[in-house]
């Protein structure tokens, strides 16, 4: 294997492997639309977009059309719920990672430098990627109320998980070349500047439209509660984790250096917005606390409420143990990207830092701004 990567180069590896994936899919799809679309590609990928999109807890596949499960017949084919499945987890981590050696080929082309301001500079478009998720939550609730959609599907699924990511990094990976063009001819005096520039651009268009349509439309509102317990809760975990890693553990940071407290910071806000969404959100103004949509934090809720005491379970509430996960994953972390690590491969180690905050900040800024908007 390793000699015929080096005959014919790792990049023309990597391109044929895309190609050969996606013309064996699509032409499964083709010849066998019932075994390969129907009952796998919609199932598992595209059904969940369809109900999510529709705020439908099922949706059905009923001779072509994809309906409400309650309205579906008996002999409806495969169904489908918002979220993700462990089956559907099975395609997208080996689709991330063939996504990562992409970028790490398309740096190398770019020649890029200075990877840790850049790791930086990328960090509002992490916040952009959860806060355009709930410009598509705020599409269900109008749909819900109303029964039409301002973005219909296809469209919309654009910004519904998983696609939403390719979305983000395409709109990211725009910014970065214009920003490295601007650097190159002498417009800027580096590329970072820009780059953050346009993330926070986007970030500031993206909330302000939230907030345009919580202040104009009646099926969303602002809970302004709701950010503010989130961020404090998140910043002083944040706190209280790296002052006992400086304390007790010092070295675990030398690598990352103050990239950890982001990576940190990250992934408490999504813990603590699964705290409050989950448990505590009816205190602090909403109609109803959120619904758990990704099979791990939803594995531990339930976990929690059936090994402790119902009476225990309603003063804490079951979703904490999440936040606990959240940050022992998040100093493992920060333990295993070491000094070697970003000295043997730094433009390798800066990607998978910068995949590492997104994976944490984009659903919990998603569930953040969801319950602080109301939709």
């Amino acid at each position: 294997m390793d000699d015929f990567i080096e005959r014919f180069g790792a990049e023309r590896v990597w391109a044929a492997t895309v190609a050969t994936l996606v013309a064996i899919v699509g032409l499964g799809a083709i010849l066998f639309p019932q075994q390969v679309y129907v009952e796998f590609i919609w199932q598992y990928y595209w059904g969940p977009v369809v109900a999510d999109a529709h705020s439908w807890s099922c949706v059905a596949w009923a001779d072509g059309q994809q309906i409400p499960c309650d309205d579906a017949g008996a002999g409806a084919g495969p169904t489908a719920e918002p979220g993700y499945t462990f089956v559907s987890y099975a395609g997208y981590i080996p689709t991330l990672v063939l996504l990562l050696v992409g970028i790490i080929f398309l740096l190398r082309r770019l020649g890029i430098e200075r990877f840790r301001r850049a790791f930086f500079a990328l960090f509002p478009f992490m916040l952009f990627g959860g806060a355009l998720r709930v410009v598509e939550d705020a599409n269900a609730a109008a749909f819900a109320a109303t029964g039409e959609m301002a973005i219909q599907l296809p469209w919309s699924g654009l910004i519904i998980s998983p696609l939403i990511y390719f979305t983000v990094f395409f709109i990211a990976l725009f910014a970065l070349v214009a920003s490295i063009w601007l650097d190159r001819n002498g417009y800027v005096s580096g590329y970072e500047y820009p780059l953050a520039g346009f993330g926070t651009a986007i970030l500031t268009l993206t909330v302000g439209y939230l907030a345009y349509v919580a202040a104009t439309e009646p099926y969303a509102q602002f809970y302004p509660l709701i950010p503010l317990v989130i961020l404090v809760g998140a910043t002083l975990t944040t706190a209280i984790t790296w002052a006992a890693i400086g304390r007790y553990a010092p070295e675990l940071n030398r690598g990352t250096e103050s990239m950890g407290i982001v990576v940190i910071w990250a992934h408490a806000v999504d813990g603590v917005a699964n705290v409050v969404g989950l448990d505590w959100a009816t205190s602090l103004g909403l109609r109803a606390n959120l619904v758990p949509k990704h099979p791990v934090n939803r594995a531990i809720a339930e976990t929690t409420a059936d090994v402790l005491p119902a009476n225990i379970v309603s003063l804490t509430g079951s979703a904490w143990p999440f936040l606990l996960v959240k940050i022992a994953a998040a100093v493992f972390i920060i333990w295993i990207f070491d000094e070697t690590v970003f000295e043997d491969s730094p433009r390798y180690a800066i990607l998978l830092m910068i995949t590492v905050v997104a994976v944490g900040l984009g659903p919990g800024t998603r569930d953040m701004l969801r319950a602080t908007f109301g939709v």
